[in-house]
């Protein structure tokens, strides 16, 4: 299934104040999630392998590595963990990195946000404003964005540009 997001990365400082905004401007929790998240060489874009207790999918994704909330066409397709799909991957095309975090999910209409421990890398918060049927529109997107941007108290100096796999091969 293929969708377009508007979204962003940033450090989190004060993960608690993150969950109480949340919590008090009516975020669904859909839970804590430990996942690896195994990347593949790819010549364009980013494929991964994403498994976790909730969250299990094959996901391909572009996103330039720009500071600021950024378009993301993602084409994303569920798989049990038990599919086999990350030796055949892995065999076909090599391992890339692997990202393993505690993700907390939480949800409000279209909008997941992400409260993030990464292995080596710290804490972290997403907003993905996602158009999962393409009725929403980028400027609509956009705005979600910024306006949780501006809730969160997420500063321009707080995002971070590129993925969690960048930033790892980057040496953290």
């Amino acid at each position: 299934m293929a969708h377009m997001n508007i979204e962003i990365k940033a450090r989190c400082g004060d993960a608690e104040k993150v969950r109480t905004i949340l919590r008090d401007h009516g975020a669904a929790f859909r839970g804590m999630d430990r996942q690896t998240d195994v990347y593949f060489n790819v010549p364009r874009g980013r494929l991964k392998l994403r498994r976790g207790g909730i969250e299990n999918a094959l996901i391909y994704y572009e996103r330039p590595n720009e500071p600021g909330p950024k378009q993301s066409d993602v084409c994303l397709c569920p798989c049990s963990p038990e599919s086999g799909m990350e030796a055949l991957f892995t065999e076909m095309l090599g391992v890339r990195v692997r990202v393993v975090k505690e993700r907390e999910i939480y949800f409000v209409d279209n909008v997941k946000f992400h409260i993030d421990t990464v292995e080596r890398l710290g804490s972290f918060v997403e907003i993905e404003a996602i158009d999962a049927e393409g009725s929403i529109g980028r400027e609509r997107l956009l705005g979600q964005c910024r306006r949780y941007m501006a809730l969160l108290g997420i500063d321009d100096g707080d995002l971070i540009d590129r993925s969690y796999s960048d930033m790892l091969m980057e040496g953290g």
